[in-house]
């Protein structure tokens, strides 16, 4: 079985060959464990909008036996198992034809929840100067903003040598995430682990 996911990455024009190698390295050292026999390629597509019309273009092509989008879901999601109204609703993305909802694969609400997740993978990169009580309390993690989990976690690593920042840096935590801790507090990722051992 072939398989490709597209993944929400850097905005296009922010991005380089480099950063999307850098994803794509992280996503495959997050994920690969879930399914060590039978991994799936992945693709950097840049902005959420580039991500989403490449998943339509794979779909059209139908080369790939499953074709998956994991792109951040911006906003709490009201019913994970229905990913593609949350889309229509927020972006006004249409379902392409034949597509189902186990296609679709949330980082909800964005990458950075993931990141919050695993406390000990952050102190571990951020190291001396960390400040965990800073970060947004685990207990529905998935409800928060974006843009507050982005915030506290920019405020957490602020006095640290090499705080959080969007790219390079998100990409290096992302790989030493921890699935067993994301599947704890993360019913995004659970779906998502779930998902990829059905169809891989």
């Amino acid at each position: 079985m072939s398989a490709e996911i597209f993944i929400e990455g850097s905005k296009r024009g922010e991005d380089s060959k480099e950063m999307d190698i850098r994803c794509r390295r992280a996503f495959h050292a997050l994920l690969d464990p879930i399914c060590p026999t039978r991994k799936p390629s992945l693709r950097a597509s840049g902005g959420r909008g580039r991500a989403f019309r490449d998943f339509q273009t794979a779909c059209k092509q139908g080369k790939a036996t499953f074709v998956a989008l994991l792109v951040d879901s911006e906003d709490p999601v009201d019913d994970l198992a229905k990913p593609w109204e949350h889309l229509k609703k927020r972006d006004n993305w249409e379902r392409p034809k034949g597509a189902e909802d186990d296609q679709v694969l949330f980082m909800t609400t964005c990458m950075e929840t993931w990141i919050v997740a695993d406390r000990e993978a952050l102190k571990a990169h951020f190291k001396q100067k960390f400040e965990e009580g800073a970060l947004p309390a685990l207990h529905d993690l998935e409800q928060r903003h974006r843009y507050d989990v982005l915030s506290k976690l920019e405020h957490a690593t602020r006095n640290c040598s090499n705080p959080f920042t969007k790219g390079n840096c998100s990409f290096e935590v992302i790989s030493k995430l921890n699935p067993a801790v994301l599947r704890r507090h993360l019913p995004s990722f659970r779906r998502l682990e779930q998902i990829l051992k059905e169809k891989l």
